[in-house]
């Protein structure tokens, strides 16, 4: 019966129309990209008299030379990469060692519900920017690469839908045979729900990362020195707040080049790597975007 209505012509009409809606929806969304990728490639009369559309106008490759040139740039860059895959493993690690105990049920583990709604109320109420800073201060992080690491790095949120994934998707029958044949926690973690949570991992890195990546505000308050501030930071100082001294060249060049290609360029390549790293998680979002959705 239900491979007779994949056949009939209203199903098959639903599904031109499906496939062309999220065709047009797919193109609308990469129009942006391809048009910054062609202004970045594009000569600075062009970029500035706004002739530039889809195709690049006078192809140059002036924005990139003096883009991957600059010294702060690439180091901006290197900051970025090395708080993003710190700060992701230091996340999870900390995230899955405690989302493991407070899966448990409440006779196995007193005070969870205590716990859980410790960091609930984190997620309802936050300490403020005043005190995270002086915190921060106090503990000398600043200008290091742990102020933008260690603060953010439990998320109430993340957490508790790792909470819900161990709840619902590990099976407790798993858990208690390797308990009668003599697992203790830390097996029981490493080799049962470690394995089966691949998916949940993967979905929660990958927010892990994305967020870190774009982050620029904590690498403004947080960092005096333009040489520790994180991709995200320098290049808010430059698009925004229009403060190009920080990309090092001379005014000669600066007046050959169009702020355009050059924020362009920057911002293209600051986005290339979510781009890259995104296609090799996608196959687990199927099961990670319903993380907490199921109730016990």
């Amino acid at each position: 019966m239900y491979h007779h209505y994949q056949k009939s012509l209203p199903y098959k009409l639903f599904t031109v129309f499906n496939y062309t809606l999220l065709t047009i929806i797919a193109v609308l969304c990469l129009l942006p990209l391809i048009h910054i990728l062609a202004v970045s490639f594009s000569g600075s009369a062009a970029a500035t008299a706004n002739l530039v559309g889809l195709w690049p106008v006078d192809f140059t490759l002036d924005a990139y030379e003096k883009t991957i040139g600059n010294e702060n740039f690439l180091r901006s860059l290197w900051n970025s990469f090395l708080r993003v895959v710190l700060g992701t493993l230091i996340s999870m690690g900390v995230m899955l060692c405690a989302a493991y105990p407070l899966s448990k049920s409440d006779g196995a583990f007193r005070g969870r519900k205590l716990y859980m709604w410790f960091f609930v109320f984190t997620m309802l109420f936050h300490g403020g920017l005043v005190p995270t800073y002086m915190v921060v201060t106090k503990l000398g992080l600043t200008d290091t690469i742990w102020a933008l690491i260690l603060p953010p790095a439990v998320s109430s949120f993340n957490l508790i839908l790792l909470v819900n994934f161990f709840r619902t998707s590990v099976p407790k029958s798993l858990e208690e045979a390797a308990l009668m044949d003599g697992a203790n926690h830390f097996t029981i973690f490493w080799k049962i729900y470690l394995p089966i949570s691949v998916p949940a991992i993967a979905t929660i890195s990958l927010f892990t990362m994305v967020f870190h990546w774009n982050s620029w505000f904590d690498g403004l308050i947080y960092m005096s020195d333009v040489k520790h501030y994180p991709l995200s930071t320098f290049l808010q100082t430059i698009i925004v707040q229009q403060d190009f001294t920080k990309m090092s060249v001379d005014a000669e060049t600066l007046k050959n080049l169009s702020e355009r290609t050059v924020k362009a360029a920057q911002i293209f390549i600051a986005a290339l790597p979510m781009l890259i790293v995104y296609p090799f998680v996608q196959k687990f979002f199927v099961k990670g975007i319903v993380l907490g959705a199921e109730k016990e």
